[in-house]
């Protein structure tokens, strides 16, 4: 019987959770299977992963196949490092100590890197929340602004008197009506 280790899919529309499960390979995807391992949560960030580490590199001693998303899943957690030194091993390599020593660096390196990029996202947030509060209190201090030109009592100019230019009109004629003119007269 042909194995795989595979994700099961959970959650809603949207949303997905999944199991990752060792299961037949003629099985449907979210049908019946031999041995849940652990969950992936993609919706996080970095994503949750939870697997049994002892189980897992058991199976795939065993020679079960992972898919591609599983098998990622299992590089990321050492898994398939862990079965590639115990190889070394079994061909004579390496010691089992050398190979353990040099899961335990790989382990901690790894470690280092996913604390460094869980440091820097929160870094990022904060700096995010730090820069659209700073934004709000520009657009608030505007607001204000824009308020209280508006509600200011407007000054009119007093000393000025408003003065129409009209043409000088000579004793004894009137002003020409608008409208009429000479070519309309005639």
């Amino acid at each position: 019987m042909a194995t795989k280790i595979r994700l099961q899919r959970f959650g809603k529309k949207g949303k997905p959770f999944y199991h990752v499960v060792v299961a037949d390979a003629r099985a449907p995807r979210d049908g019946k299977f031999i041995e849940r391992l652990g969950s992936y949560n993609p919706n996080t960030n970095p994503a949750t992963i939870d697997i049994d580490f002892e189980k897992a590199l058991e199976w795939a001693n065993k020679g079960a196949q992972p898919t591609d998303t599983v098998r990622a899943i299992l590089s990321y957690k050492g898994v398939l490092y862990k079965k590639h030194l115990e190889g070394g091993v079994k061909k004579g390599a390496l010691t089992a100590e050398q190979a353990e020593e040099k899961f335990q660096a790989w382990v901690d390196a790894k470690s280092n890197k996913i604390t460094g990029k869980k440091d820097e996202l929160v870094n990022a947030k904060a700096e995010a929340r730090k820069a659209a509060l700073a934004a709000e209190a520009k657009k608030k201090e505007e607001r204000a602004a824009a308020v209280a030109a508006k509600n200011a009592p407007v000054e009119e100019p007093a000393a000025e008197e408003e003065t129409t230019e009209e043409a000088p009109v000579a004793e004894g004629e009137t002003p020409a009506a608008e409208g009429t003119t000479e070519e309309n007269a005639g």
